[in-house]
């Protein structure tokens, strides 16, 4: 399936600088694409940066002093930082019975406390200019429904949720923060979470849209909360998951249908 990156529009977005977390490959990289197919100038950073195709910086994001100084060099070279999205996380599977504490630990850092990391950083670079700022986080249906397997990553992201709507209070007007919680996306690492192309095909099959999202699709949303259209918008989480899960009874119930 292409992933159509929508270039027509006049978002308000054009020169604008935007740091774009975990955003040499994946969601991320989608996000970027959208970004800067709407005039705006990403910037990425990753822990390896291999590969970008926008302005890169090595960061390990978990790291407040490295955060702080690849902000300081973020805005020495580009002049000013407009935007941040916090999208830099995951979690590989792991039942909560045999997920060591440290594993866990590590886990809520890169998707809770390395977000909060970076939007303290970018608040500071933000606030009391001209224009302000927005953040834009991340974050998962994990967080707002049972994460079997990824307990840890589904409380984090809850807690992204609740601390994007603390902030938002704490940072307005100066600096909007919003949330875009994402269902299943099919990148070019879908196979490892999801399987094959029928395993992909199976699981787009349970969702209403008939299909998992695009980083496109994640990439607009987020367009859409960094620009000006969204100007009264913060504390606000918009749902990217092309409807949710259809619920399981739907197919196990018989009623009516007895013989």
């Amino acid at each position: 399936m292409t992933d159509p990156v929508h270039t027509s529009l006049d978002l308000g977005l054009q020169g604008q600088i935007v740091l774009v977390t975990g955003g040499v490959r994946g969601v991320g990289a989608g996000i970027a694409e959208v970004l800067a197919g709407l005039g705006a100038q990403p910037v990425v950073c990753a822990r390896r940066t291999d590969g970008a195709r926008w302005p890169a910086y090595a960061c390990d994001v978990r790291d407040p002093d490295a955060v702080a100084g690849m902000l300081e060099q973020i805005v020495a070279e580009h002049g000013r930082l407009d935007a941040v999205v916090n999208n830099a996380g995951g979690s590989p599977f792991a039942l909560a019975a045999d997920a060591s504490a440290n594993y866990s630990a590590k886990i809520v850092g890169l998707n809770l406390l390395a977000p909060l990391a970076v939007a303290t950083a970018a608040h500071a670079v933000m606030s009391g200019r001209p224009g302000g700022g927005a953040i834009v986080n991340i974050s998962s249906v994990s967080g707002h429904r049972p994460s079997p397997g990824t307990a840890a990553y589904g409380a984090a992201k809850s807690g992204l949720d609740n601390l994007t709507a603390s902030l938002a209070v704490e940072w307005a007007p100066d600096v909007r923060v919003n949330s875009v919680v994402v269902g299943p996306v099919q990148t070019e690492l879908a196979h490892l979470h999801y399987g094959d192309e029928e395993g992909i095909a199976a699981v787009g099959a349970t969702i209403p849209m008939g299909r998992m999202a695009l980083p496109s699709d994640v990439g607009h949303a987020v367009a859409f909360l960094l620009s000006p259209l969204a100007g009264y918008l913060t504390g606000s989480s918009i749902l990217v998951h092309g409807g949710g899960e259809k619920p399981a009874f739907l197919d196990a119930a018989n009623a009516g249908n007895a013989t």
